[in-house]
């Protein structure tokens, strides 16, 4: 198989609408206080945001031209699960997988408080089997866990999700790439975020 990078016209898009203008202005909040209090005592250098208007228009350019094999979205790596929540306002069925149990239940919170329905676990992202690739290609300690894959809990596999969304730590942008690669169902998309305006969508191909 091969990954087969797709031309996306995110930047064309509108604005989001006003309610889910409100959830990423709501959760950009919570985030920045959740940061600032956490800066001294227990920081998690893994979690940064990203530009959620970016992911919205992203995931709005990715519905509107049809691009999904299917409504299945996850977010790997979840944080507060924000990509997730706007996904399903885009009316997606969406997970969420997310290892810091102290996010999830920032995720928990934020999701409820908007009335989103996102199926959100804590754990791994990297499925079972995976282990070998992570062992060989990660070159940081965040996705090198004993923690047990979120899927069982989930209900799914990675086969079963037609869109993943991810914000890759710099220098693991070939790792994520790999384990999507390896378990992801041929037709299925990820979409990458990378700062500085910059978003990659790529589809599970068969090589020529």
């Amino acid at each position: 198989m091969a990954l087969q990078e797709i031309n996306l016209n995110w930047a064309t898009q509108p604005a989001p609408d006003q309610s889910a203008q409100l959830f990423i202005d709501d959760a950009q909040d919570r985030i920045d206080r959740f940061i600032r209090a956490r800066r001294v005592s227990e920081p998690i250098p893994s979690f940064v945001a990203c530009d959620f208007v970016m992911v919205n228009r992203a995931l709005s350019a990715i519905v509107e031209d049809r691009l999904a094999p299917g409504p299945v979205f996850c977010e790997w790596g979840a944080g507060f699960a924000v990509a997730a929540g706007l996904a399903a306002m885009q009316g997606m069925g969406s997970y969420a997988i997310e290892i810091h149990r102290d996010l999830v239940a920032q995720a928990h919170d934020l999701l409820r408080d908007h009335t989103i329905e996102v199926e959100l676990a804590q754990g791994s992202l990297v499925p079972e089997d995976g282990d070998e690739i992570v062992d060989e290609m990660a070159s940081q300690d965040w996705l090198k866990t004993n923690e047990h894959p979120a899927y069982d809990e989930l209900g799914i596999d990675v086969s079963d999700i037609d869109l993943i969304f991810a914000y890759p730590w710099p220098g693991e942008e070939g790792l994520i790439e790999a384990l999507f690669d390896a378990f992801a169902a041929e037709g299925a998309l990820l979409l990458t975020y990378h700062g500085m305006n910059e978003m990659k969508l790529q589809r599970k191909t068969q090589t020529a």
